[in-house]
């Protein structure tokens, strides 16, 4: 009887309408990844409490993330770090930064979010080249097959300390199978590998079921 689709969805509302109080900018937000490259890709609003959580667990107040979208995910976390604190987000598509410029504007937030447009790899190794101050946590939400880079950027960006965050490594299941011809699961299969031989890092992965299908997220935390 529960185990469906539909349950999931259920669930996930219940604990929504239970803990998460979207006001009309994220609803807004939300409901505009509809005209990004990929729609319906955002983190759910329980999700996207989450991040906000994890941010002010850690008491983060620098914060990058790869794969803006239209900046669902980006609100939570702006608002998460405060009116002193700041993300960094990496977008590939100008379209959708465009989506997503408007969307933090109308949050409020677009003061203290820096929105860089290109592909996020690139993007990442300038922040590097440029010497930017170590980040409190980051947030991996980009193309899959490029995860093992984002993870050696983030680690090269962070500090003892911070968390990083990888979303979407379960892959309804496939994340098991070593010969999936799915170039994102091999990424996720790959920088969970890096990851698990990594000395400096603790680790675990969950797996999720709810609005977003069955799936899951990698928390990180560098020890050193």
């Amino acid at each position: 009887m529960y185990e469906s689709k539909q349950a999931w969805r259920e669930v996930d509302a219940y604990f929504a309408d239970t803990f998460v109080s979207e006001d009309q900018a994220l609803v807004d937000a939300r409901m505009s990844s509809g005209r990004t490259t990929m729609p319906q890709a955002e983190v759910a609003p329980n999700q996207g409490r989450l991040l906000a959580i994890l941010c002010q667990m850690v008491g983060a107040t620098r914060v990058l993330e790869f794969g803006t979208l239209a900046g669902y995910s980006t609100v939570w976390l702006a608002r998460a770090v405060g009116e002193k604190g700041s993300v960094t987000s990496l977008e590939l598509d100008e379209g959708n930064a465009a989506v997503a410029r408007a969307n933090l504007e109308q949050a409020g937030v677009a003061d203290r979010v820096r929105l860089v447009v290109g592909p996020a790899a690139g993007s990442a190794q300038q922040l590097i080249e440029n010497g930017e101050d170590p980040y409190d946590f980051v947030f991996i939400d980009a193309d899959k097959p490029s995860n093992p880079q984002y993870l050696q950027a983030s680690l090269a960006l962070t500090r003892p300390g911070s968390v990083i965050v990888i979303d979407n490594v379960v892959r309804d299941g496939a994340v098991t199978d070593p010969d999936s011809p799915d170039a994102r699961v091999q990424g996720v299969r790959a920088v969970l590998a890096d990851i698990a031989r990594d000395a400096r890092l603790d680790a675990t992965a969950l797996q999720t079921v709810g609005s977003k299908g069955w799936d899951g997220f990698a928390i990180i935390r560098r020890a050193r």
